[in-house]
């Protein structure tokens, strides 16, 4: 590894974070329902050798649930992510190619929807459309778009700017083929890039409203719900309910945090020559 650049490290690291979390979500949708399924003959045991995590008050592996949860968390999470990052790229490109009114009109909803707490917003939009998946997805995906909405609409000015579209422009090209051959182009490292650093946003916003109470349903075994299940039985002494499914999502979120970060080097040409 020493004889590797900066550069190659962060990429053989990138992948590393990516397969690792490929696994963990391939083995929470691999498990079957049948393997989550309750015991109380099992109920309320500790961490083991057989049992990771310990049980929880109906005998179910917390262990096994935790990964079922995350997967669910995941789905939720990158689906909210792509829905926002599309809509963040549509309102930037419309913001900076419009007329001044339509701009104005975007940043004011940009400051808006940017004003009011992400929690609270998500909750009111969640509890308009019922609640359950639905509602829980529109809610992150209308709140998330903001910030890479802003970074768009700046990277188009400045390709608007550059003296091949306009030299495309002289040459009779239309609005949309520019945005087509030049624009859409560079603007695709952004998505991603975006795509991948609102994914651990969405996924703690996941948890949180599910948490409490007005996200996922109680039968579904989200992280979310496994928490708050964990809470009336956390002055009984069993601590395991809650911590260890809670540290299991913190350090998965640092995770796909750390590859968005690594991502963002790898597609960053100054970083190229490292």
């Amino acid at each position: 590894m020493k004889s590797l650049n900066h550069r190659t490290k962060v990429v053989i690291l990138t992948a590393v974070m990516f397969v690792l979390l490929v696994a963990v979500y391939a083995c929470g949708i691999l498990i079957s329902e049948e393997a989550v399924t309750g015991s109380f003959l099992n109920a309320k045991r500790p961490p083991c050798l057989e049992h990771p995590f310990g049980t929880d008050a109906l005998g179910r592996d917390l262990f096994l649930r935790t990964l079922k949860g995350l997967s669910v968390s995941i789905t939720v999470g990158l689906v909210a992510s792509l829905i926002s990052a599309v809509i963040a790229v549509l309102v930037g490109i419309a913001a900076a190619n419009g007329s001044k009114w339509v701009d104005a009109l975007i940043n004011w909803i940009i400051d808006l929807v940017m004003s009011v707490p992400h929690t609270i917003l998500i909750i009111l939009i969640s509890f308009a459309l019922g609640r359950g998946l639905k509602g829980l997805l529109m809610g992150i995906a209308a709140t998330h778009w903001c910030s890479l909405a802003r970074l768009i609409r700046g990277e188009v000015l400045q390709l608007r700017s550059q003296q091949y579209v306009a030299v495309s422009r002289k040459l009779g090209k239309s609005s949309g083929w520019i945005l087509t051959n030049h624009l859409l182009p560079h603007l695709v490292p952004q998505f991603f890039v975006g795509l991948i650093l609102m994914f651990p946003h969405a996924i703690l916003h996941e948890a949180s409203i599910s948490f409490l109470g007005f996200g996922l349903p109680p039968e579904q075994p989200a992280i979310g719900i496994i928490l708050s299940e964990s809470m009336r039985y956390l002055s009984t002494g069993m601590w395991w309910i809650a911590v260890l499914p809670g540290l299991t999502l913190v350090l998965i979120v640092l995770l796909i945090d750390k590859f968005g970060d690594h991502l963002r080097m790898i597609l960053d040409p100054y970083s190229a020559q490292e």
